[in-house]
């Protein structure tokens, strides 16, 4: 299993994973109370407090893990709108 992490600051991350997980219910396994998406092959982890976003990915392969990361960025860019997001993975 691979693993990569990423903290955005954001004072809005509670409502980023409500938006992306209602976002991927149709067609996705997902538990908004946990900040839970189970991909193909792969499962997102998110957490909020206050000030930021805890980002956990877990993928089968290095490769799939990458594009999990680019799937999950532009998706969490896209649910901010207006406000500019720093996603730096680790």
């Amino acid at each position: 299993m691979h693993n990569t992490t990423a903290q955005v600051m954001t004072p809005s991350g509670q409502r980023l994973i409500n938006r992306l997980c209602k976002h991927w219910a149709h067609k996705l396994e997902v538990d908004i109370e946990q900040g839970r998406v189970v991909f193909e092959g792969g499962v997102c982890l998110m957490r909020a407090d206050d000030a930021s976003l805890q980002v956990d990915l877990q993928a089968e392969n290095a490769e799939l893990l990458e594009r999990l990361k680019g799937v999950v960025a532009s998706h969490l860019e896209r649910m901010a709108g207006k406000e500019t997001l720093v996603i730096n993975w680790q």
